[in-house]
């Protein structure tokens, strides 16, 4: 019952996707990601190359697996609790700093838990999420004014500092997000909602994959919230990943913010899970 670690991808989609496509839902970060590093490189989120692993249960099958791409945190599919103490053990003996953890509730509580015990000292809660699934559709009622549209090339400068102020306000990295919307762009995966002629909301989707897309992110300048355009991109890139062949559509939302919570459940969603995000602060 040991972690095997590889640099490889296509290793670790031969070795473990089976185990991840099993359950879109618990896995749809880990799907999400090694999707968008298979299409568009292992350069796609920094210039550290991406570290993958899986581990045995007891009886000998994939039960746990992760997948991090350095400087962010590794994130982590369901595992038992030994399982996040040993796989600590194992990235903590690597040259990466692990500078936190990023997955299921229970997962990265256990996974935090023994870099605390290694420590000797807290972690810092960074962020909590509930993860929704869209269940039926709802239109936004009542309907905000203007349209959804595909964004493209043109937009490339406004999707990244719309992108950036967004991470910034999520507790996010502010900056580094080019190569995301090069890759969104890519496949139709950003809509920006327009009033009044002008782009007013920012709304993305994962591609799909295992019959699962994942919303995200959502933006509004502050300037023109509570009008509604949130909720209309939302809904409009929600039709747009059930199009594309999704059969579960999932989005996070922070757990703090009801504002928002209350919105996408509105729009048909419906709680599926919790995650929970860790920064782990450096020895002085």
């Amino acid at each position: 019952m040991d972690w095997t670690t590889t640099h490889d991808l296509d290793t670790f989609l031969t070795t473990a996707g089976p185990f991840l496509r099993t359950r879109p839902d618990a896995h749809t970060l880990l799907l999400g990601v090694t999707a968008t590093l298979a299409e568009s490189g292992p350069a796609v989120y920094g210039d550290r190359p991406p570290r993958y692993g899986w581990w045995h249960g007891p009886d000998g099958r994939v039960a746990a697996a992760f997948v991090w791409t350095p400087p962010r945190p590794p994130l982590l599919s369901p595992m038992p609790d030994r399982a996040a103490a040993a796989l600590l053990d194992v990235l903590a003996a690597g040259p990466e700093p692990v500078g936190g953890t990023n997955g299921p509730r229970a997962a990265a509580d256990a996974f935090t838990a023994a870099w605390e015990r290694r420590a000797g000292r807290p972690a810092r809660l960074r962020t909590q999420l509930t993860l929704y699934r869209l269940g039926e559709p709802a239109p936004p009622d009542p309907a905000p004014r203007g349209r959804a549209r595909a964004a493209t090339a043109a937009d490339r400068d406004l999707l990244v500092a719309w992108w950036g102020e967004f991470a910034r306000e999520s507790d996010g990295e502010p900056s580094g997000h080019a190569g995301s919307v090069a890759d969104r762009l890519a496949y139709g995966g950003l809509m920006l909602w327009e009033a009044d002629g002008r782009p007013a909301a920012l709304a993305g989707r994962s591609r799909t994959v295992a019959g699962m897309a994942r919303v995200g992110p959502v933006y509004t300048p502050p300037e023109l919230r509570r009008n509604g355009y949130a909720a209309g991109a939302t809904a409009a890139v929600s039709r747009a990943a059930l199009a594309s062949g999704a059969a579960q559509v999932l989005l996070f939302a922070d757990a703090a913010n009801r504002t928002s919570t209350a919105l996408y459940e509105r729009l048909g969603y419906r709680r599926a899970g919790d995650h929970s995000r860790y920064d782990f602060p450096p020895d002085r």
